[in-house]
């Protein structure tokens, strides 16, 4: 076993994983890797529930508030920025902390992925009229048709997902599926994952509470002051979205606060699936702070250098 080891804590949103990281991270001496693909953009930190000032200056984090949504940004090259930055790490760390929800972003690091053809401007666009016009559903019709393997896995909802899988279609006419890793790549250190789970009746209403909570600090002015820019990919997502309709006089208030409580317990549910495929991941209730502790230890050479 490599003397490296990154510790994943990974699982559905709502489910605490913020601050076990955080309190790993200190009992560790080490670093957090943000694993959620929202939350390295810095206009969008009450929506992507991104750690606020104070914890961030308890432990240091990477990819968080790091890019802008307008510029893009993929899976592909997290998986080269955080591979340079666990290098740097290691130097004065035995173990590194990842956290987040995004599986393409955790599967990146972790599996790797294949070269993927780099972002076409032109074509995103023309996707991000058809969708503007259209709506998903044709979006999503196209995708199976060329891709139906991918189509059959990919989040149904997340917008940016499957515009990029018609994307790489249109821009080489081989499906996204076929650019995808087949085999793990090696790594030099080892990958611990522990996953958090609650139950569904707990979890729902933590989302549901969290979702207020987020309204109360400023959800809504954020989402007003991203509303001019919300053909943006980033943006088209939960937490935002729902906002526009109302800003739009589509749905009252009311619907909007609804919608995203709804369509983030949706989104849960699809993380849970998605890292129910894996058998690499140890599951814990977030309460259970000592196990994991020694779980760590008992993986892992903890002994790390001072830096």
């Amino acid at each position: 076993m490599s003397a490296k080891t990154l510790v994943v804590i990974l699982g559905a949103t709502g489910t605490g994983k913020t601050s076990l990281s955080i309190n790993l991270a200190k009992h560790f001496n080490t670093h957090i890797i943000s694993a959620d693909s929202r939350q390295l953009f810095k206009e969008m930190p009450i929506g992507s529930a991104a750690p606020d000032i104070n914890q961030l200056n308890e432990v240091k984090h990477f990819f968080v508030g790091s890019h802008s949504v307008h510029n893009y940004y993929n899976a592909g090259r997290y998986e080269e920025d955080v591979l340079k930055i666990l290098e740097e790490v290691y130097l004065k760390k035995n173990i590194a902390i990842m956290c987040g929800g995004s599986g393409m972003y955790i599967d990146a690091v972790c599996r790797g992925i294949d070269y993927m053809p780099e972002y076409n401007k032109n074509i995103r666009d023309e996707l991000t009229a058809e969708y503007d016009a259209n709506g998903l559903d044709a979006l999503l019709e196209e995708l199976k048709k060329v891709d139906s393997n991918y189509y059959h896995e990919v989040d149904k909802n997340n917008v940016q997902r499957i515009l990029r899988g018609l994307e790489v279609y249109r821009l080489t006419g081989k499906s996204y599926s076929e650019y995808r890793v087949q085999n793990q790549k090696e790594r030099p250190f080892n990958i611990l994952k522990i996953g958090l789970h609650l139950d569904r009746e707990l979890l729902y209403d933590r989302i549901n509470s969290r979702v207020d909570s987020m309204i109360q600090d400023g959800l809504e002015e954020e989402a007003k002051s991203l509303y001019p820019f919300r053909h943006l990919t980033p943006l088209k997502t939960i937490g935002y979205r729902e906002w526009f309709e109302y800003f739009d006089g589509n749905i009252s208030r009311e619907k909007a606060i609804e919608l995203i409580k709804r369509n983030t317990r949706h989104y849960a549910r699809r993380q849970i699936t998605w890292f129910k495929r894996y058998d690499d991941i140890n599951w814990f209730e977030p309460k259970f702070y000592e196990k994991i502790i020694l779980f760590i230890k008992d993986n892992s050479d903890y002994s790390h250098k001072k830096p």
